[in-house]
């Protein structure tokens, strides 16, 4: 059937762009080895949204928004470069107490994991480039598009179940020693991500 063969090329798509190493997927270990499987599932579950929203517009092949995306990239590195550097330091100085508390919000796991995905540009031009190798770049009926969005966020989620049940398995060896210097690998991890992308958007001509 071509609508299985849609799902199963979406699900393709999906897992290739949310499995490499990225500021989301540090977020999603660092949660799920402090707080548990929910935390980082919520987190990964933000930036399949966020890839679903992205892969959707691609597989619509939405030329207004994807015009609007590339036009305001400079703002859009910007602001993302602002939030991981933020998230960084908080994570930097994170106290394992904070952590096995739970102060974080299910809401707030879920929240920073989408705008961090959503403020990331080159996703939707990385799906392009996705779906063009997979033979799926071309116009299709509505219905058959939204079989190859629906795979895309199942193989999305499919790469964040397999991470957060991998960093599961080690959560019972970490101790407040090493929850100290995760946070702070993490934290410093992800703000040299934030500062990446402040480069990239100053190497970016900024919209008139």
């Amino acid at each position: 059937m071509i609508e299985l063969e849609l799902f199963l090329r979406g699900m393709a798509a999906g897992f290739a762009i949310a499995a490499p190493v990225g500021p989301v997927n540090i977020l999603c270990i660092s949660r799920t080895l402090s707080k548990g499987r929910a935390a980082g599932l919520l987190t990964g579950w933000g930036a399949a949204t966020a890839d679903t929203f992205y892969g959707g517009i691609a597989g619509f092949s939405i030329n207004i928004v994807i015009g609007w995306l590339v036009r305001e990239e400079f703002w859009l590195r910007l602001v993302g470069g602002i939030l991981l550097i933020g998230i960084g330091i908080v994570y930097y100085f994170k106290r394992p107490n904070s952590l096995e508390n739970g102060k974080e919000s299910a809401h707030s796991d879920y929240v920073s994991a989408l705008l961090l995905t959503l403020t990331n540009p080159t996703t939707v031009l990385s799906f392009l480039a996705v779906l063009a190798a997979l033979r799926l770049s071309g116009h299709r009926p509505p219905l058959m598009t939204f079989f190859l969005v629906g795979g895309i966020f199942a193989g999305s989620m499919l790469w964040w179940i397999i991470l957060v049940f991998g960093s599961n398995h080690f959560r019972d060896r970490v101790n407040d020693r090493v929850t100290l210097w995760m946070n702070r690998i993490a934290g410093l991890a992800i703000g040299a991500f934030g500062l990446l992308m402040l480069i990239l958007a100053k190497s970016t001509p900024s919209p008139p």
